[in-house]
């Protein structure tokens, strides 16, 4: 852990998180990393996913988004958004809102983090294939210093999980558990 660091807490939302068969050790895991971030003084930022209600900031032409446009049609976008109960922000904890994929697309992560001083940020998300994998490309063209918590990370597909951190994040970040970053 290091100064001008922030742990991103990334799509932790109980609507996110229920498309996991069993999330508790990730959930457990993240609560920690949470937990060792504020003992640390490093600053928490939670990023969610959310749209407007109707979805209008989807385009029809983004394959992955319109699919979800229709199954989330009639969400209520603000239980949507909602951070899992076991790891709700503090009060002054800044949560920023994305609109699309990477927690830096359709939100004001960046102007957060210049504010703050940051040029290390230490990952956690869901999907891995999804935030995780898109936020690292994007930080790292952005010149970020990036450590992602293995174990504060999850995908729906255990297989790709494992690609991605053995043997394409590495190229970009340093992978370390939970328990290693604590150190």
């Amino acid at each position: 852990m290091t100064q001008n660091t922030a742990l991103l807490v990334m799509d932790m939302q109980t609507a996110v998180l229920g498309m996991l068969p069993d999330n508790s050790s990730l959930v457990g895991n993240v609560a920690k990393a949470i937990a060792g971030a504020r003992k640390n003084k490093i600053p928490v930022i939670y990023v969610t996913i959310g749209f407007r209600q109707g979805m209008p900031e989807i385009s029809p032409n983004n394959k992955g988004f319109a699919a979800a446009k229709e199954r989330l049609a009639g969400v209520d976008m603000g239980e949507f958004t909602k951070i899992a109960s076991a790891l709700t922000p503090l009060p002054g904890e800044i949560v920023v809102a994305k609109r699309r994929v990477s927690a830096f697309t359709g939100s004001d992560l960046e102007v957060v983090l210049r504010a703050f001083g940051i040029q290390h940020i230490v990952l956690t998300g869901i999907s891995t294939s999804g935030v995780v994998l898109s936020t690292i490309r994007e930080a790292s063209d952005k010149d970020y210093a990036i450590t992602v918590l293995s174990d504060c990370c999850a995908d729906g597909d255990t297989e790709v999980h494992q690609v991605l951190m053995t043997k394409v994040f590495p190229r970009q970040a340093d992978v370390v558990t939970v328990e290693e970053w604590g150190k």
